[in-house]
Order: C-alpha cells, then sequence, then structure tokens
C-alpha cells in the first residue's frame, strides 16, 4: 500500500534550509497495522505529510496503492492529536464533512444523504457513541469527541488511515480504551494503517509491525515485527515479553537521540 524509497525533504527554516528527512525508506503492505516512532522532531509527521501527498519529496519516490504520489491521496483518511470538530455542526453532521467532499461521495451527497446518515450511525455506535449524533461537540468529553474523530476518518471507508498521535491528549484509562476501539474497527474492516506515536505501549500494543526513526533528520534505522497473537487483550500489556519490546523500543529511541 505504501512505499517510500530513499525519499528526502528539506524546507526553508527562519536560519536556512532544514533537513526534515534523509534518505528515507518504509514499505507497508495492504491491510497491515504499521507504527512509527522516534524521538522528538525526528520527522514523523513530516513522514505522514509525505504519504499523503500533503507535501512533496526534495528527493526519492513516493507511492500509494501503487501509484506515484503527486497530490493529496483520496483514498486516506486522517485523525489527529486534536478532534478538530466543527462547533456549529453536530456529532452526525461532523461524521458527514469527508462525504460532502470527497468523490464520488460528493456528486451523489443530496441524493444519499439519508444512507450516509444511517452510516454515520452506525459507525457511531461501533464506537460506543450511540445515541449521540445529534449533540454537538462541546457537549462531548474529549475521549467522545475523539471518537467522533475516528469515525470521520473512517467513513468514507478509506484503504488507508493515517493516525498522528490520535490519543496523545487523552487520559490513560480513557486512551487505552481507545486502543480496543481501533483494534476491533481495525479487525473488523482490515484497512492499512500508520499510526505515529510516542507512546511505546500503544505501537506494541496496536501494530504488526514497528518502524523506529533516528534523529533528525529523520530515517527508518530499524523495523520490529509484533508476534503478539490477536485479537490482543489489554492484558497482554502487562506479559514479560510485551516489556520487553517495549524497553527495548525506549533504549533504542534513548540511543539515537544521544547519536
Amino acid at each position: 500500500m505504501i512505499q517510500l524509497d530513499d525519499v528526502s525533504l528539506a524546507y526553508e527554516g527562519r536560519t536556512g534550509p532544514v533537513l526534515a528527512l534523509q534518505g528515507t525508506s518504509i514499505s507497508v503492505a495492504k491491510g497491515e497495522f504499521a507504527a512509527v516512532v522516534g524521538p522528538s522532531g525526528c520527522g514523523k509527521s513530516t513522514l505522514m505529510k509525505l504519504v499523503t501527498g500533503l507535501v512533496k519529496p526534495t528527493s526519492g519516490q513516493v507511492a500509494v496503492n501503487g501509484e506515484p504520489v503527486s497530490g493529496p491521496v483520496k483514498l486516506a483518511g486522517m485523525a489527529f492529536q486534536n478532534a478538530n470538530l466543527l462547533p456549529w455542526r453536530t456529532v452526525t453532521e461532523n461524521l458527514m464533512l469527508p462525504l460532502e467532499i470527497v468523490e464520488p461521495y460528493r456528486s451523489n451527497f443530496r441524493r444519499k444523504k439519508d444512507e450516509y446518515r444511517a452510516r454515520a450511525e452506525t459507525l457511531l455506535d461501533t464506537v460506543g457513541l450511540k445515541g449521540f449524533g445529534d449533540r454537538f461537540p462541546w457537549e462531548l468529553s474529549g475521549g467522545m469527541q475523539q471518537r467522533a474523530s475516528l469515525c470521520r476518518s473512517l467513513i468514507h471507508e478509506p484503504a488507508l488511515l493515517m493516525l498522528d498521535e490520535p490519543f496523545a491528549a487523552l487520559d490513560a484509562f480513557t486512551r487505552e480504551e481507545l486502543w480496543c476501539v481501533m483494534r476491533d474497527v481495525w479487525e473488523r474492516l482490515r484497512f492499512t494503517v500508520v499510526l505515529v506515536t510516542h507512546d511505546l505501549r500503544e505501537a506494541a500494543f496496536l501494530a504488526d509491525t514497528i518502524h523506529v526513526m533516528s534523529a533528525r533528520p529523520g530515517r527508518i534505522i530499524e523495523t520490529r515485527k509484533v508476534d503478539f497473537p490477536r485479537p490482543r487483550s489489554l492484558d497482554v500489556c502487562y506479559e514479560p515479553e510485551f516489556s520487553a519490546l517495549v524497553l527495548s523500543l525506549r533504549n533504542k529511541i534513548a540511543e539515537v537521540r544521544q547519536s
């Protein structure tokens, strides 16, 4: 689904050119749940922008679904640390926003509005928000808003979901609860996911593969396969093998921070 070959990206900073990524290569298969971890400022979010076509590489090749990326990737859904729900729209109306923008849904929106509304309600039910579709974002807790944001990123049934620290602003219990929501939705639909996160437990719990980035200029320096059986319960987080994986990742990132 995703292929980056020897990609570098430089941008103009206040004091001159800044090299964000250098010689970065990564491959993510269709249906895979991949995580990207690394020290702050290493280019994790920049990597996401390259994959989705929001920025162009200075050099190297970026391909999604076998096609070179030359502009915004329409088959991708995105969710971020902040839910960014429009406060003047209800939860259901927020969910339906991509269907008003993305083709082929946009052309059929008026004719199929009832069908799309039903799809939104089904997604809300999936993440435990049944009955909240007519509420406004300011009537929801932070965790509930983030659930709605996930639904919005999924409503147009993207083949690729890009997640940029989507649970970072939440408390520990809500975060783990949403890990399980994400796990269950992915198990059911099996779309491709790239999760950018600083939370190594989150990466180990959710991902099939974890890619570790170097300090800036970022590049992939190590790829780990996560072999814990699926579906995973939160109990796996307390097993010695899980703790050993998280500690190993932490040590690797501490090493590259000092290099």
